[in-house]
């Protein structure tokens, strides 16, 4: 079994013919473990990196000091942004790799990565004992995290989308977003309940390093789970494939294969922007803009922040249901649209400065967020045939995440700074959400269907006995059509 041209599945007898030992029958129990072990593993690598910009102000304070908050900020969040220059680099390396040695190892690889560089920021000394060298070697360990989460995104989301059923990629899929959703919960909350505990000169000399330091240990769990996985049954399908087809053709380039895939590597830009510029604004950057731009306490910030990431939980969830049942299009369209109707509404509320108001203006965006992060687990992937997925994904995904996403927190901070206008938030967002209205509008539906160069994926030998039994049905329809199209000519 092997890819056409165009990425669709064909057999080896080079007709469209399916047979039961073509379709694959989803173990439940690995499909429960893979999902499981992917969310985890996702939660604690953005805990690693989320808790990054909910100390985002302290930092500024430790590795940046001026006399101006919102030049704190900048600073901080352009350290933040330096981080995003390196993930397509990490992409073009673990993508490939993942494609060629497998999603489960390269998966192990990022994990240990990220713990490394995340618990490095916690032993860096601040300004004031060592000057510049401290905010250089928080850049460092900044990098390293970039580097690692480079490949991270791509292989999780492959490797779910590749592990689920046909009818299911959708629901399935959303818990890696569930994933990440805890693993900024987590990194809020510890910022939250040390900055509600703690003086100001405790979070400044020792506090700050603490949600760095428990990287570590979280690390350690996340890779012994990711080693106990089994690989994914399209990688070792396509990899024996593969092997028999490089002895008879020549070997392409991944540079020759994505040159072929530039209409989903557009779609996949497009889509990822509209995603990660809302996740960044709404989850990053206001937090940070609640604080140090509107002087709203930034205990309570957090702790609002915090609540509408846990009611995006189970939203999260039935957005990913939603999907497969009338379609991926449909949801991620009610977000686009909806943000660009809601974006200025929403920060008007926020800039009420009081906590209902605030919350309810978090809660807007945060079910718009909704749509996008329940959906573009399993949209994305639905891209790329197998051969190329993980590699193609994580490039399209941290070229958009790197231009776009990433900087978003910077951007913002810099536009607010720059014109005064403290509605310029809300006007990036609706920006966005034009590129991903046409994105959308623009992507073929992949619910319920098969991944590109791949054969279905099912959940029992029944529903396989009853996909063949759809593909005779469609035959003995077509044959039937061209014998009346024959007599009628």
């Amino acid at each position: 079994m092997t890819a056409s041209s165009n990425g669709f599945w064909r057999n080896n007898n080079n007709d469209n013919r399916l047979s039961l030992n073509d379709i694959t029958i989803v173990d439940n129990s690995l499909l429960k473990r893979a999902v499981g072990a992917m969310a985890l593993g996702n939660a604690m690598e953005w805990f690693d990196f989320g808790v990054y910009s909910y100390i985002a102000v302290t930092l500024g304070k430790v590795f940046f000091p001026s006399s101006s908050p919102s030049a704190q900020l900048i600073a901080t969040f352009g350290t933040f942004a330096a981080a995003f220059l390196v993930r397509p680099i990490g992409g073009m390396v673990f993508g490939p790799l993942g494609d060629r040695i497998g999603r489960q190892r390269v998966l192990a690889m990022t994990m240990i990565m990220m713990a490394v560089g995340t618990f490095a920021i916690g032993l860096i000394p601040s300004y004031s004992s060592i000057g510049v060298m401290a905010p250089v070697l928080l850049l460092v360990a900044r990098l390293v995290q970039g580097f690692s989460t480079g490949g991270e995104y791509g292989g999780a989301a492959t490797f779910i989308a590749e592990f689920s059923t046909d009818r299911r990629r959708g629901f399935m899929g959303s818990f890696l977003e569930f994933g990440t959703l805890v693993g900024y919960i987590f990194g809020a909350g510890t910022v939250a309940v040390l900055t509600a505990t703690l003086s100001q000169d405790a979070l400044l000399s020792w506090g700050w390093r603490v949600p760095f330091m428990i990287a570590g240990p979280l690390g350690l769990v996340g890779l012994y789970i990711r080693l106990k996985l089994e690989e994914t049954p399209a990688f070792k399908k396509e990899a024996e494939a593969r092997e028999a087809e490089e002895k008879s053709r020549p070997k392409q380039t991944l540079g020759e294969l994505l040159a072929q895939q530039w209409k989903p590597l557009l779609l996949c830009v497009g889509l990822v922007l509209i995603f990660n510029v809302t996740d960044y604004m709404a989850l990053s950057y206001l937090p940070s803009y609640l604080s140090a731009t509107l002087h709203f306490n930034e205990t309570h910030g957090l702790f609002l922040v915090l609540l509408v990431m846990v009611l995006m939980m189970p939203m999260t969830l039935f957005a990913g249901r939603l999907s497969d049942t009338i379609g991926r299009r449909p949801v991620m369209l009610f977000g686009c649209v909806g943000l660009f109707v809601l974006a200025v509404p929403a920060l008007l509320l926020i800039r009420m400065g009081t906590v209902l108001p605030v919350f309810a203006g978090l809660l807007i965006l945060g079910a718009l967020l909704s749509t996008f992060t329940g959906v573009m687990p399993s949209a994305l992937p639905a891209l790329f045939p197998t051969k190329i997925r993980y590699g193609a994904l994580a490039i399209g995904f941290n070229v958009s995440v790197s231009l776009f996403g990433g900087t978003t927190p910077l951007v913002a901070a810099w536009l607010v700074e720059h014109t005064g206008n403290l509605m310029m938030p809300a006007y990036y967002l609706m920006g966005a959400s034009l590129i991903g209205i046409v994105s959308v509008v623009a992507l073929r539906e992949t619910a319920k269907k098969p991944l590109l160069g791949s054969a279905p994926c099912v959940a029992t030998r029944a529903e396989a006995h009853a996909v063949l039994r759809g593909q005779r049905e469609a035959e003995e329809l077509e044959e039937a059509y061209a014998a009346t199209a024959a007599v009628r000519a």
